[in-house]
């Protein structure tokens, strides 16, 4: 069969992609943005890439289009869909209809982490020989591709609470059917498409209700958001987990401040030992809901534990990208007040006293509508240098976010300006964490160039 996707550069779609191909289809695919990592790893994969939305791109006609979420009425190949009566489905519902069936699903879900943690699981289910099915919504280091059928019962994936097209609202994890289930945090996002958190809360507990009595629902101790949609009727048995030692059926005895080393306990009895080079409070949490899933089914805690500590982390994700006369420069995909603060506590973490630069673009809906306006300054007040760019279509003024801060901060509206900045005072032992959702102008390899000239 012939699968064109649009919007296939997307992180869900193009790991889709992937996985179609795997199921020996003829794979095309169209997107506004082609660009690193995601297109590179669709070039190799031998899939062919269109720039913009042409309804050129639909002839001759494939058997099925995957219409990705950004996609919207206006676009012209989505009209040229619609006018004829060609076939069409939503990638959420591609994924359950031709990968999921039969699978025993592990479902991560929750407003951050769900990608280092589904990779995380994926990792560890891997290492212990099940052979498991992925799709994760980024590029993990651990693997060669984003996504893989497997050969086992297991299937691992990112369960995103964003809808899943423009005709199908539901969010896109609600296709999925998990029957072991990470719910690992919950705080209001996507201003774009919900009114308020009660409406993510809701969509959260349409997953709760999918997921079996004999699965396992995995949540921290500490999130009161996801204990009242486990309120709304829970009909499954739920595993707690917390970083405070014998708080929970799962908890951490923290060896180290920045997260890298811990014991983990079994109802207050060590059962293992993490030392790896992730770190972070969230890094440990997303550690436990990880143990805790695969033990589900039946990896045990300390083999869990053996593989975290050789576990390489995901691409975007603290991803240290070189270091250039001394000074580090990392990538993070932090684009909500909450990750960028949790980002920054594990650099601050890792880096003691040495100085902490954090070049911020608000480039996600959320972030562009200025639902998150307000938390900002304080999000990012752990770094000693914080440079906040105002992209064209930013229809809100920075200038309060520098208003507020503690710490030294700036505006620029332009990438040579950040550039000329961090090469003029950066120096040797400095830190440079670049936060975006999106290629940020290629800001990362232009950064990295100008500090080797």
């Amino acid at each position: 069969m012939h699968l064109h996707i649009l919007g296939i550069c997307g992180t869900f779609m193009g790991s889709l992609a992937l996985l179609a191909r795997d199921l020996g289809h003829k794979v095309t695919g169209s997107d506004a943005n082609v660009y690193p990592p995601m297109s590179t790893q669709l070039e190799r994969a031998g899939i062919e890439l269109m720039q913009g939305y042409d309804r050129s791109h639909l002839q001759p006609h494939p058997d099925l289009v995957i219409v990705g979420n950004a996609m919207k009425r206006g676009i012209d190949a989505i009209e040229y869909m619609l006018n004829q009566g060609l076939p069409y489905i939503s990638g959420p519902q591609f994924l359950a209809d031709h990968v999921l069936q039969g699978k025993h699903v592990l479902g991560v879900a929750g407003t951050h982490g769900k990608t280092t943690t589904t990779t995380m699981l994926a990792w560890v289910l891997d290492q212990a020989g099940l052979n498991p099915g992925f799709l994760i919504g980024g590029v993990p280091l651990g693997f060669s591709e984003s996504a893989r059928l497997g050969g086992g019962k297991y299937f691992c994936v990112e369960a995103d609470e964003y809808d899943s097209a423009f005709f199908d609202k539901r969010s896109k994890f609600v296709h999925y059917h998990p029957k072991t289930a990470i719910l690992n945090n919950l705080e209001f996002d996507h201003a774009d498409i919900f009114d308020d958190l009660a409406a993510i809360q809701k969509q959260f507990h349409h997953l709760v209700r999918t997921i079996p009595s004999e699965g396992c629902i995995i949540s921290p101790t500490t999130e009161t958001n996801i204990d009242e949609v486990l309120a709304m009727g829970c009909w499954t048995p739920v595993v707690r987990t917390s970083l405070n030692a014998n708080d929970a059926q799962i908890s951490a005895e923290q060896l180290s401040a920045d997260g890298s080393h811990f014991k983990v306990l079994e109802h207050g009895v060590v059962q293992g030992e993490v030392r790896w080079n992730m770190t972070g409070q969230h890094s440990v949490a997303n550690a436990l809901a990880t143990i805790a899933a695969a033990q589900h089914v039946g990896v045990s805690i300390a083999q869990a534990c053996e593989a975290l500590s050789a576990f390489g982390g995901v691409k975007r994700r603290m991803e240290l990208l070189g270091t250039i006369r001394g000074i580090e420069v990392y990538d993070d995909f932090a684009h909500h007040p909450t990750a960028i603060e949790t980002t920054l506590d594990g650099a601050r973490q890792r880096l003691g006293n040495r100085r902490l630069w954090a070049v911020i673009e608000p480039r996600s809906n959320t972030m562009r509508m200025g639902s998150h306006k307000e938390g900002l300054a304080d999000a990012a007040r752990l770094a000693d240098e914080v440079i906040w760019y105002q992209p064209e279509g930013l229809d809100w003024d920075l200038q309060p976010v520098i208003e507020a801060a503690v710490n030294s901060a700036q505006v620029s509206h332009s990438l040579d300006e950040i550039i000329q900045r961090i090469r003029s005072e950066a120096a040797e032992g400095d830190a440079v964490v670049i936060m975006s959702n999106g290629g940020f102008g290629g800001l990362h390899q232009k950064l990295i160039s100008a500090l080797q000239d």
